[in-house]
This record gives C-alpha cells, sequence and structure tokens, in this order.
C-alpha cells in the first residue's frame, strides 16, 4: 500500500483489478454515501469483488461494491448491496463514455481512501489482460521475488 500522508488515510486497494486489467488511467472521484457506510469505510469493513464503474442516465455509478453493515447502528443500518452514485465533473463522464463505448475500455474502482474526511474512490479506464499476459505478470514477480532472496542471502554473508 501506499504511505500515508498528512490529511490522506490509505483505504485499500484492489489488487485483482491490477492483476485482471491494464490500468490505462486514474480519476480521482467523491463518492455519495450515507452515515452508517461512511463509519464502516473507515473501519476498513468494505469489499471490491467484482465492483465496476457504469454511466446511467449521464451520471457515474458504482455497481457490485459492498459496504458491510455498521456494527452498532443497529435498525438504521444500509443495504450493503447498493449502488452508489460516484460524484465527478459532467465533462469527465463525456470523455469516459467516448473511451468506453469506441473502444471497449472498463471502468474499474482500483483503490478507496479518505482524504481529509471525505470518501474518495480512485476509478481506473481499464483494458481486460488475455491469459498469457496474466502468466507473463505471475512469471515477472516471481523472478523479482527470487532475486530479492537471493539478494538477501548474499548480503548476509558480509
Amino acid at each position: 500500500m501506499a504511505k500515508e500522508t498528512k490529511g490522506n488515510k490509505v483505504g485499500l486497494t484492489n489488487r485483482k483489478a491490477y492483476f485482471n486489467y491494464e490500468v490505462l488511467e486514474d480519476l480521482e472521484c467523491g463518492i455519495s454515501l450515507v452515515g452508517t457506510e461512511v463509519k464502516s469505510i473507515r473501519e476498513n469493513r468494505f469489499s471490491f469483488g467484482d465492483s465496476y464503474a457504469k454511466i446511467i442516465d449521464g451520471s457515474l455509478w458504482l455497481v457490485g461494491f459492498t459496504i458491510q453493515p455498521y456494527r452498532t447502528s443497529g435498525v438504521f443500518n444500509h443495504n450493503p448491496e447498493r449502488n452508489r452514485r460516484l460524484l465527478v465533473h459532467r465533462q469527465e463522464i463525456k470523455r469516459l463514455r467516448k473511451k468506453v463505448e469506441e473502444r471497449g475500455f472498463t471502468l474499474v474502482p482500483t483503490k478507496v481512501y479518505m482524504k481529509e474526511n471525505l470518501v474518495k474512490v480512485q476509478v481506473s479506464l481499464c483494458r481486460g489482460k488475455q491469459l498469457h499476459d496474466k502468466k507473463q505478470a505471475i512469471k515477472d514477480r516471481d523472478l523479482t521475488r527470487q532475486a530479492q532472496r537471493d539478494l538477501k542471502d548474499y548480503t548476509k554473508g558480509f
């Protein structure tokens, strides 16, 4: 995860999205939430699952994003599976719509974090990876890990 900077609290990163998709562009969005959802996000009680962003009636919506119910809220809790509106400028939505419709890209949430006291979602414009690309990514990751282990063992001797 990234470092925590002044005023920013790093939430969770959607590692599955980085494995399944090639990320081309990132966009920071606000998200429309109710009070118990914010409290649950502060406790990192959410999951990306197979969530994605979709443009419906000129608005950007987050679909399939699960926020667990807040433990101590009682009967005033939220629906964990509801679609949530993302807050983005209209020009950005138009630009994203063109790319998604023309080139077949997908909008995927890749990160959720707190900025000041606001919840932000990083939505990325992605292209799906082929099976051979995923295998190559696994191979590269394993080679990097092995090189780090070998370097660590090598430097222990000194």
